[in-house]
């Protein structure tokens, strides 16, 4: 039995210990952080209040079409020597009285501000998702660039480690060499001397790897980053068709397709509503009233017989009381501006000024979209020829390197010489890395622009 519990106990801590490892080595593609990162960055979250509130705003303005309706009531004490309400005699007594009543009214008209105030609100609402989207599609490219910078420092880590394992054979040789006498102790001193700086470039390489970890990490908002990773994925710098379309087009399909000027436009749409409603203030307003209130109080009463004689009796029910004094009360009122200090005067001409620069921000963010775009596009176009000069540059090198080690094999190079080669050949590696991840961003900016999402959905 005991030996039963304790297999248990194995197994289940077993069992433990592999689920821990496997969710410590779980590596992140790309599309498992833009996913997450939409669903758990703060600025998305603070987008998304904003449409709720957008949401509430509009319900304000349908409420503003509805009547307003009140109930009120009030119960009171009144000591010594006051008039009663029900029989507006002097009374010398402690007595009470209560009232109550509903107040109700209804905007008939009011410059058509209701209305436009409604569509105001649909407007917002409206910016508000374009905002909303166009955090979404920022972020996600945040993420992909990111993303990409991990995986050009993993690679230049990989041509790092790669170069001194080479460095270390190559130490060896030259050791064997000294031995034999071929070549002088000093070229195998500066041997030592490029392993240490490869050792070096080593570190430097592993640092920048886990702060672009750490950037990566914190943009998706990870509360456990210290074993953060992604997985390795190869990425070819191959052409885009996008890059086969010219500046003009894929402005035009950006202008169709892009959040960003159509958040300009909507704040125009509501800035001429702005203006619309306050223009509104100078028109009458009409509005429906009505009222109904009754009362009651609980002190005798006065009646009189038959001869005229007064006599006290007991109160009616409160019921009975509120029935007997009821009265209501309905009609129109109407309000016409006629001296209000200039302030609705005012109010307009901040609204035309408030019209004039969504007017100009909408101009702007036309001209920022094309220039952002031409720039993309050169960008882009720049990447990939740097991409296609490196690849050229690093074959040379290769062969140069090749090259110097056989010449540096027979006692024909010294071993600066030789360093200097391999260094040319580690900056065209590393050069390489660079412009192709380069190039792949870029390409996913001038993708973005024209409308290619930057994670496409299965």
């Amino acid at each position: 039995m005991k030996q039963t519990i304790s297999s248990k106990i194995t197994l289940t801590i077993v069992l433990f210990l592999g689920l821990l490892s496997q969710a410590q080595s779980k590596k992140w593609t790309l599309e498992e952080c833009v996913d997450y990162a939409i669903k758990n960055n703060i600025s998305i979250k603070q987008s998304e209040l904003d449409t709720k509130s957008a949401s509430i705003e509009k319900s304000s303005a349908v409420g503003n079409f509805l009547p307003t309706f009140d109930i009120n009531g009030s119960h009171s004490w009144n000591i010594g020597l006051n008039q009663n309400i029900i029989t507006n005699l002097l009374e010398n007594q402690t007595t009470q009285f209560t009232s109550a009543g509903i107040n109700s009214n209804v905007a008939i008209y009011n410059g058509m501000q209701n209305q436009n105030r409604l569509r105001r609100a649909n407007l917002a609402i409206v910016a508000s998702e374009y905002q909303l989207s166009k955090m979404k599609d920022d972020i996600s490219l945040n993420v992909a660039n990111a993303f990409l910078q991990i995986l050009f420092n993993k690679e230049n880590l990989k041509v790092q480690k790669e170069q001194l394992s080479n460095n270390e054979k190559q130490l060896l040789r030259s050791q064997e060499l000294v031995n034999a006498g071929v070549v002088p102790r000093g070229d195998l001193l500066d041997i030592k001397a490029t392993v240490a700086t490869n050792n070096q470039a080593i570190v430097t390489a592993e640092n920048a790897l886990l702060i672009s970890k750490l950037s990566l990490a914190q943009l998706l908002q990870l509360d456990n980053f210290r074993d953060f990773d992604i997985a390795d994925a190869n990425y070819d710098a191959k052409e885009s068709s996008t890059l086969l379309q010219t500046p003009a087009a894929i402005f035009a399909k950006a202008k169709e397709e892009r959040v960003e000027l159509k958040i300009a436009k909507t704040n125009l749409e509501i800035a001429e509503r702005d203006l619309k409603i306050a223009k509104g203030a100078y028109q009458p307003s009409l509005q429906g009233v009505y009222s109904l209130s009754t009362r009651a109080g609980y002190s005798d009463r006065v009646v009189f017989d038959a001869s005229g004689n007064p006599s006290f009796a007991a109160p009616f029910s409160v019921l009975k009381q509120f029935d007997i004094n009821k009265g209501q009360s309905f009609g129109f009122q109407m309000n016409i501006p006629v001296l209000n200090g200039f302030s609705i005067r005012n109010n307009v001409d901040r609204s035309k000024i408030a019209l004039d620069r969504s007017k100009i921000a909408f101009s702007q963010q036309e001209l920022d979209l094309e220039r952002n775009i031409y720039t993309a596009f050169t960008d882009a176009k720049g990447a990939m020829k740097a991409n296609e000069s490196a690849i050229i540059t690093l074959e040379a090198r290769q062969e140069a390197y090749n090259y110097a080690k056989e010449k540096f094999a027979v006692g024909m190079l010294n071993a600066f010489d030789l360093n200097q080669s391999q260094t040319l050949f580690v900056n065209a590696q590393s050069e390489v890395v660079r412009t192709k991840y380069d190039y792949i961003f870029r390409v996913k900016v001038i993708e973005f622009y024209f409308g290619i999402p930057i994670i496409k959905k299965q």
